[in-house]
């Protein structure tokens, strides 16, 4: 799982990153440099937690997430009027993320000018969502220019195929030429395969994070057609305090703001909902670990999350719920009360499932 921290100027994507990542990175204006910081952070998760103490293993592994800080994002028109374009550097990186988490600035702060000069939180989140429905606009219309060359001459590809993928790009141009997201729309199977490798800005999910100030009530929003997103308010800069204090004092500061759980937690668990991803465990003496899949994935699949060669040499999958293995207290309960179940390659595994693969090489 990785997810790009995007924004505009002063927002507190960087304030954001740190809280998230426990980090110090300065929070600094970048002044529209591309710059970039990554931190991989251990998910938090109770169930690794409580299977670490009922098997003892000599190591626990958690599930990992990684954050971009990605600086360099301005909205608006340079002095021609046009508006700006993304360097090669940042779409190459933006085009590599899962998703995206939008810093969007709604603290007044005297000391912190706002690149507008005034807080406006709809505004600037529009501004972010209109560069992107842009770049992609730009890459589609190229797109179908390549193919509608490559259609009128003789000797192309099968005429058949091409036609189906130019009306593919004709109904994605469609769509963002009324500024709407390409998340909004649906996919076949093939069709979802044909546009993968393009990295649309618009087709990635997005969770809109309001940054507060102290005590502030979160403003009344509309993000750009929500399908494929979800909006979330915290307090940016005091989670960042919080999270770079020892975790004693932090649990004082915590109990008299009314923060039930640190960003840390809070953001990651709507990361999974955002990217529709699921933890599963592995358990023994040796080591216990959290692994992550998508919803929906299968047992063969969870094999090859843990390695290829045990998708390759896949036979049968070893699987019980969470649940029933802690109700139960051991894995020899489990079988004696037919909760241990043998799947094959077809199974859909589910959030919490403890699994462990048979296979042959």
């Amino acid at each position: 799982m990785q997810l790009g921290i995007i924004g505009l100027p002063q927002s507190g994507k960087t304030t954001l990153f740190n809280a998230l990542t426990r980090g110090d990175q300065p929070v600094t204006m970048s002044g529209g440099r591309f710059d970039v910081h990554t931190g991989i952070v251990d998910v938090p998760d109770e169930r690794v937690d409580r299977l670490s103490a009922m098997f003892k293993p000599q190591k626990t592994i958690y599930a990992k997430a990684a954050y971009v800080d990605i600086a360099g994002l301005e909205g608006g028109t340079d002095k021609s009027g046009e508006a700006k374009a993304f360097s090669g550097a940042l779409l190459n990186r933006l085009a590599q993320m899962d998703g995206f988490i939008h810093v969007v600035r709604c603290f007044e702060n005297a000391s912190v000018a706002h690149p507008s000069g005034s807080v406006d939180a709809q505004r600037d989140m529009d501004a972010i969502d209109m560069e992107f429905v842009l770049n992609d606009l730009i890459m589609v219309e190229r797109k179908l220019e390549r193919m509608r060359e490559e259609h009128g001459k003789q000797g192309g590809r099968e005429k058949d195929k091409l036609a189906k993928e130019i009306e593919l790009f004709d109904r994605l141009h469609g769509t963002l030429s009324e500024e709407k997201p390409l998340r909004t729309l649906e996919f076949s199977l093939d069709e979802a395969r044909n546009i993968a490798s393009f990295g649309f800005l618009t087709l990635k999910p997005v969770l809109m994070v309001l940054n507060l100030g102290e005590g502030q009530a979160a403003p009344k929003v509309n993000p750009m057609f929500l399908s494929g997103s979800s909006v979330v308010d915290l307090q940016g800069k005091l989670e960042m305090e919080l999270a770079q204090m020892p975790p004693e004092d932090a649990a004082v500061f915590m109990q008299e703001y009314g923060i039930e759980e640190l960003s840390l937690s809070r953001v990651i668990g709507l990361s999974y909902d955002l990217l529709s991803i699921q933890s599963f465990f592995t358990v023994g003496e040796d080591e216990v670990r959290a692994w992550t899949v998508r919803r929906g994935a299968s047992a063969v699949e969870a094999a090859g999350a843990i390695h290829t060669d045990l998708q390759k040499g896949f036979i049968r999958a070893e699987v019980v719920s969470y649940e029933d293995l802690v109700t139960l207290g051991s894995m020899a309960k489990a079988r004696d009360h037919g909760k241990l179940r043998l799947e094959g390659k077809t199974y859909i595994v589910q959030d919490g499932d403890i699994v462990h693969i048979r296979f042959n090489l």
